[in-house]
């Protein structure tokens, strides 16, 4: 993953937890690394660990974690770093929805080295979408539940975000029925 994504892990600890803990969490996960470059591609089990050691020390479940840096990806990280491409996705939730399969093809541009997670959408109704999540990374569904909670929040629509199927029970992918 690139380093914007531990760089916002490390935002979020940092800003929720205290500098403290941080360090605590970055020693104990042996990731040596002083900085994250933005723009620089770190191996996954550098996010992965930072995640796991983080749900150790702050006593939190990891999917929690997950979910709530999903969250902050899109209030904070998101808005910060690629307000206008979030505006450009659609004035309601559903647009922005209905439009986030093509999203990670402009991010792509800006980080010719990703890696992303493909979005598909199906069963578009009036008030409900499914949203299908393929991703070679596997373990992150609730960082992507967090995101679409973000997105929620972002447009400020109430929802439930229901995980219709999911790879950890054989599926090939994960599935979320998004209902407002």
């Amino acid at each position: 993953m690139y380093g914007i994504v531990n760089k916002s892990i490390q935002d979020l600890i940092t800003e929720k937890f205290g500098e403290d803990q941080w360090v605590a969490i970055k020693e104990k996960s042996g990731v040596d690394i002083d900085f994250f470059l933005s723009n620089e591609p770190y191996d996954d089990d550098v996010t992965y660990n930072l995640v796991v050691t983080a749900s150790e020390v702050l006593g939190i479940p990891a999917e929690d974690i997950l979910h709530t840096f999903g969250e902050w990806w899109i209030l904070r990280t998101g808005k910060e770093k690629y307000g206008a491409l979030l505006q450009a996705g659609g004035e309601n939730l559903k647009t922005f929805l209905v439009n986030l399969p093509s999203f990670h093809n402009r991010i792509m541009l800006m980080y010719p080295k990703l890696t992303p997670p493909e979005f598909k959408v199906s069963d578009i109704e009036e008030n409900s979408i499914h949203i299908h999540y393929h991703s070679k990374r596997e373990g992150l569904q609730e960082f992507v539940r967090g995101i679409l909670s973000g997105l929620c929040k972002t447009y400020e629509v109430e929802v439930d975000i229901e995980l219709l199927q999911a790879r950890s029970e054989g599926s090939t992918h994960e599935i979320f029925k998004v209902n407002w």
